[in-house]
């Protein structure tokens, strides 16, 4: 059965449990409404839910499919609301979907490849009854919440890690299995800014537009869920940003590396040359070579090598080529 939990509410308290096509009282009292919570339902469930609370075909379609952007549908009096969850699996963000049909007296979520269970979430709104008994608009602002907030792990442990790749760029040199990893964490925050965009567009019409079952008193909790979004857009954006500079770093510390034992590698060859090219000179056999027959040609020769080679070794140590 996909029916996680089906209650009756009345003034901010759970009243009874409900079966999902038990007839339930329809009235002007926002006190009093039906929170049922759905993962992964048949059709069958959603069309009988559909009769019982007369929502949307296409809404009910757009549930069933799992496969939409964050949104906000009206229909009628009723809203249909999507918002896609997150979680992080060996450094993939994983997405579901949630979505959410509001009346007057009722609210419906349907969860889709989310491994967060809102049981959790509703115990911490039936521990404040104040607010419970305001009524529907109340619960969605505290799921919005809950999923909003699911943000924030991905985002911690992702910069976590990249504190780690920034000091192991600056250390040494990345490896092509860190590179790979920065490419594909980088692919991730794209994609999760794709995310993170319409649901903002999604807070921001709770907070600015007249809706049904929504009133004006709760546009404040929205705009608290809208300024988390944004919170962890940003963070997203700086994210990227670090992605690339983390990168662009261990790029010009290779080059700056390589220029270093280039310059060494030419110093080097330049000192070996001079010996070299004076034992090249000596190595022609010429019988007219008047320097053959001195008698200590070749203790000259050897001291005027060490003092180039020398010579040559002091300015490249004092240029830090070596």
């Amino acid at each position: 059965m996909s029916v996680v939990a089906a209650f009756l509410y009345h003034n901010g308290h759970r009243v009874r449990p409900i079966a999902i096509d038990e007839p339930t009282p329809c009235h002007d009292d926002k006190a009093e409404f039906v929170w049922i919570g759905l993962l992964e339902p048949s059709e069958e469930e959603l069309r009988t839910l559909q009769d019982k609370f007369g929502l949307h075909p296409l809404a009910v379609e757009d549930a069933l499919k799992a496969h939409q952007l964050p949104k906000v549908d009206v229909y009628g009096d009723q809203l249909f609301v999507v918002a896609r969850t997150a979680q992080l699996e060996n450094d993939q963000v994983q997405y579901g979907e949630t979505a959410i049909f509001v009346g007057r007296n009722h609210i419906i979520t349907v969860r889709h490849g989310s491994a967060r269970h809102h049981m959790r979430l509703r115990e911490q709104l039936e521990a404040s009854p104040q607010l419970l008994a305001h009524g529907v608009d109340y619960v969605l602002h505290g799921v919005l919440d809950f999923i909003v907030d699911g943000y924030f792990p991905i985002v911690d442990t992702i910069e976590e890690d990249l504190l780690e790749m920034e000091q192991s760029a600056l250390d040494t040199m990345l490896e092509r299995e860190a590179v790979i990893r920065i490419f594909g964490l980088r692919r991730q925050m794209i994609r999760f800014q794709r995310i993170l965009g319409p649901m903002a567009e999604l807070c921001g019409k709770l907070v600015r537009l007249d809706l049904p079952c929504i009133d004006a008193e709760a546009r404040n909790y929205f705009r608290d869920v809208l300024d988390h979004v944004r919170r962890v857009e940003m963070r997203v954006g700086g994210l990227r940003e670090v992605l690339t500079s983390v990168f662009e770093t261990s790029s010009l510390l290779e080059q700056q590396r390589q220029g270093a034992i280039g310059r060494q590698l030419a110093a080097w060859a330049a000192i070996l040359a001079v010996p070299t090219a004076i034992a090249g000179i000596y190595g022609m056999n010429f019988e007219n070579m008047p320097e053959l027959r001195t008698r200590d040609g070749y203790f000259v020769v050897l001291g005027v090598i060490a003092v180039l080679c020398g010579f040559l070794y002091w300015r490249f140590r004092r240029a830090r080529w070596l």
